[in-house]
């Protein structure tokens, strides 16, 4: 099983509106996440993906296959030595290893292209398995706001997550 992060083809717009297009995956996102997700949704993503220098906005690849996206966010004014995490994959993909091996991907490239410090995630609180993932990346929760996101009419707890590039040399040296 070869995990690899990627741009993004033009060909893949149909294949990532068919993946995307499930309210188990938008659930666990933010509202800017289209639901139901649009073949034009996909184009206009693919078309934005492509055009940050250096790249920002990923698919996650398996085995020659895009399963899902990953992506860095950098952070402005008195935050910007930080990047947000944020990640999805296809449900047929979950429970593999797969979002963890992207992960890893993801955040080594942050530290490596990016003047940051930090790179964090703001998983939902019932989202156990995001929770995982940033875990098995040496992530560790520093803060818990209760009650904070309003998704689809409920309320759910906010984590936030993060990994210092001290940490990560750490670990990865």
């Amino acid at each position: 099983m070869a995990i690899s992060i990627r741009a993004w083809r033009p060909s893949e717009a149909g294949h990532l509106a068919r993946m995307a297009n499930n309210s188990n995956i938008a659930k666990m996102l933010t509202d800017s996440f289209p639901s139901p997700y649009s073949l034009s949704h996909a184009e206009a993503f693919i078309e934005k993906a492509g055009q940050d220098l250096p790249p920002r906005l990923f698919a996650i690849d398996l085995d020659g296959q895009a399963v899902g996206a990953i992506g860095l966010h950098p952070q402005g004014d008195i935050f910007r030595r930080n990047i947000e995490l944020g990640y999805w994959l296809a449900e047929e993909f979950w429970g593999r290893g797969i979002a963890s091996g992207a992960v890893a991907l993801a955040v080594g490239h942050a530290f490596a292209q990016f003047d940051i410090d930090r790179v964090f995630a703001r998983p939902f609180g019932n989202n156990i398995g995001s929770q995982k993932v940033l875990e098995k990346n040496g992530f560790a929760l520093e803060a818990r706001f209760e009650k904070t996101l309003l998704k689809n009419g409920e309320l759910h707890d906010e984590l936030v997550y993060a990994v210092r590039r001290a940490q990560w040399e750490a670990k990865t040296s």
